[in-house]
């Protein structure tokens, strides 16, 4: 199952960490120093959190079904209705807030950022775990 897979190079490594904590220390140092409400700082900051996730299940959901392993149909749906939703959530926030269109692009960008990097993560994670278990077939590889 993991013959040829390409072992993912330390620079594709570090600059998914990089996008990964860029984007979510650049999102969180914007909400930490804006004028916000707490509540509606808590409201980004759960959309950050929930969009996380959301990209790392899906990533993990489809590539489980690239390689053969059982994925419900409703949860691979719920994964990319997460993305979906979480998407809706960000935008509508942005749209109705009274920031500025400079700052809602910085939310938006940096979003977009930890999300890529979640993802790159999840993969690089992923596919180091499975090479580990080609050397020692006892390791998990989930």
């Amino acid at each position: 199952m993991t013959k040829g897979l390409p072992r993912p190079t330390v620079a594709f490594v570090a600059a998914s960490w990089g996008a990964l904590l860029a984007g979510a220390a650049v999102y969180m140092a914007g909400l930490w120093n804006s004028m916000m409400q707490l509540n509606e700082k808590g409201y980004y900051f759960t959309i950050l959190m929930y969009g996380l996730f959301a990209a790392v299940s899906l990533q993990k959901s489809v590539r489980d079904r690239m390689e053969g392993i059982a994925v419900t149909g409703l949860y691979f749906g719920l994964c990319w209705l997460s993305i979906a939703i979480v998407i809706a959530l960000l935008v509508t926030g942005l749209w109705n807030s009274g920031l500025a269109q400079s700052e809602r692009g910085f939310y938006a960008m940096s979003f977009l950022l930890a999300l890529f990097g979640a993802v790159a993560v999840q993969k690089n994670t992923r596919d180091l775990s499975m090479l580990r278990a080609e050397v020692a077939p006892s390791a998990d590889v989930n």
